[in-house]
């Protein structure tokens, strides 16, 4: 069936000129940014092949949450045609970034660039105090020595009961607080304290980024004892710093770039891994760190000892592959033929649901309840196929997926794949 098409505004038309408050970027002395976005909106053809493979769409069924939608609004907010209110703004935030519709799209059209460049330019037209408050947020979410210290409290309020007392007198039924807690819940079983590493002659680095602590420290631990049966040294500097995707998706590009730039003068010489296809995606946006691997991909390309013995394992594995693995680093087959490593290991594909588990970075605790229904759509085959074990290589989605687990009473792990991997080394070997 044909995607629905409509006429939503576009800056080649003039559509009436909204009543209430406006924030005309025209006025800005990001002039020149204003330009190049329109430019890069308007290869946007409008042809709707894009709407199916859009996981807010396929929700909402309204133009306005599609790909060409929010691209026209952008097209009518730049040249001034349409106000910023509310209810624009909820339709572009409404985006999750997933770039299934860039990875479609015959026209080639940068959806990601454009989305990221309109959010910069609103964020820069928000009142000074908001602007500040927001910026300071978010810098403290991306610090990595901050969020390495606090690692342990994730866990302090699983172990304490503190989350089992929340869920008992409902606090967890709070709309402004669920989110939260679904994630410290779920942090909780993950996070752990990650000491530097220096070894000398290391073969590589491994970069955490700001969350490797407190959202993949099982994870990292995993890494750490493959890469100690594959005879590789790692080197984990001290203090790492964010890759700068947080700040880019919600408007701080500037401050991104310095993020980024951290990184370049840290790991740039150096042979680069890291765990969080995210994070590896957005560090090959820098030309000194084009070169980062995923971990599954330079794990399944190192040589492995033929001493090393693998213990068999019979449990049923669904993958499931983050939208920054398939969109931006052509895909998951390295986890497929790591895992297949493993004797008797039964793995498949978790299918795809419509497109997006939901995560999408901070998306899960700005728009909770998409990103739900999201989950629930995914989870959906888990459900019926009971599987032992879900893997992915994204901390957020990790994360999203085991709260979605929990809340569900399924008996399933949700684990980076590395970790089967440590699993099934024989330490005697």
């Amino acid at each position: 069936m044909d995607a629905p098409r409509t006429n939503p505004p576009s800056h080649t038309g003039r559509p009436p000129r909204l009543k209430t408050s406006t924030v005309d970027p025209r006025s800005l002395s990001q002039a020149g940014a204003t330009r190049e976005l329109l430019q890069l909106a308007d290869q946007c053809v409008k042809c709707g092949l894009c709407l199916p493979h859009c996981p807010t769409f396929q929700q909402a069924r309204q133009e306005a949450d599609s790909p060409r939608g929010r691209i026209a609004l952008i097209q009518g907010w730049a040249s001034g045609d349409l106000a910023m209110t509310p209810t624009l703004a909820g339709h572009l935030d409404g985006c999750l970034g997933c770039l299934n519709c860039q990875r479609v799209c015959p026209s080639e059209v940068a959806y990601g660039r454009i989305a990221d460049q309109a959010k910069a330019l609103r964020t820069a037209a928000v009142p000074t105090p908001r602007r500040t408050l927001d910026r300071l947020a978010l810098g403290a979410l991306s610090n990595a020595r901050l969020m390495g210290g606090f690692a342990w409290l994730p866990r302090l309020y699983r172990d304490l009961g503190l989350a089992r007392l929340a869920e008992l007198i409902r606090l967890d039924r709070i709309p402004a607080l669920r989110p939260y807690h679904r994630m410290a819940t779920a942090m909780g079983a993950v996070a752990r304290p990650i000491a530097p590493r220096n070894p000398e002659r290391a073969d590589i680095d491994l970069f955490l980024g700001c969350m490797g602590s407190a959202a993949q420290g099982r994870a990292v631990e995993a890494t750490l004892h493959v890469a100690a049966r594959l005879n590789l040294r790692l080197r984990i500097a001290s203090p790492d710093t964010c890759c700068g995707a947080m700040l880019r998706h919600n408007g701080l590009p500037a401050q991104a770039d310095a993020q980024r730039d951290a990184c370049a003068r840290i790991h740039g010489d150096r042979p680069l891994v890291g765990l969080a296809s995210a994070c590896v995606a957005e560090l090959r946006g820098d030309p000194a760190l084009r070169g980062t691997r995923e971990l599954c991909d330079f794990l399944d390309g190192v040589e492995w000892p033929e001493s090393l013995q693998i213990r068999p394992d019979r449990r049923r594995v669904l993958v499931h592959e983050p939208c920054s693995h398939r969109n931006q680093l052509g895909g998951n087959a390295a986890v497929h033929r790591l895992l297949g490593r493993i004797p008797g290991l039964a793995v498949a594909p978790l299918p795809p649901g419509q497109g997006c588990c939901g995560a999408a970075g901070t998306y899960l605790l700005q728009h909770p309840a998409m990103a739900e229904a999201l989950l629930a759509d995914l989870l959906a085959p888990a459900r019926l196929d009971a599987p032992d074990v879900i893997v992915t290589t994204n901390p957020g989605c990790a994360l999203h997926l085991a709260a979605g687990v929990r809340e569900a009473g399924l008996d399933i792990e949700v684990l980076h794949p590395v970790e089967l991997i440590a699993a099934a080394l024989d330490p005697r070997a």
